[in-house]
């Protein structure tokens, strides 16, 4: 996914930092969702945990990225649509963890609408299908 790493801090507000860069160019490189874990061992000495950890719920809070929690229950985190702002997320599709290679891909699949009980207001939707993602189905295949 091609993105614009100044662009977005700008048209959320947010200073421009080398950190702050590195993290969204470090997530755009795949296609599938990163845990902090593994963004850590990308950066390297780049950027301490903590400040990682900041950049990650800033980005969340301000609809740049969401986040998807693995079979493990380890967050991982996705570009969010350009829909999305600080005040409401629209990635309302459905989130893939596959059981073989582990990773979570953002599909693109409406999540099926279900009306929320008398009291009840979502604000966000999502579900997660759990199986074996179309890599790990073709090297099954090839063996």
């Amino acid at each position: 996914m091609k993105i614009d790493p100044t662009h977005i801090l700008k048209e959320h507000s947010l200073k421009h930092t080398k950190q702050r860069v590195r993290v969204l160019e470090e997530i755009a490189l795949d296609t599938v969702a990163i845990s902090q874990p593994e963004l850590e061992k990308k950066l390297g000495k780049e950027i301490d945990r903590v400040t990682l950890y900041r950049i990650l719920n800033i980005y969340e809070d301000k609809g740049i990225l969401h986040r998807i929690m693995d079979m493990n229950g380890t967050a991982n985190y996705a570009i969010c649509s350009s829909s999305c702002s600080e005040d409401h997320h629209h990635d309302e599709h459905i989130h893939f963890n596959c059981t073989s290679c582990h990773k979570i891909y953002c599909l693109d699949v409406a999540v099926p609408h279900s009306t929320m009980p008398k009291g009840f207001t979502a604000k966000t939707v999502n579900t997660t299908a759990y199986g074996i993602c179309e890599k790990c189905n073709l090297s099954v295949k090839k063996n």
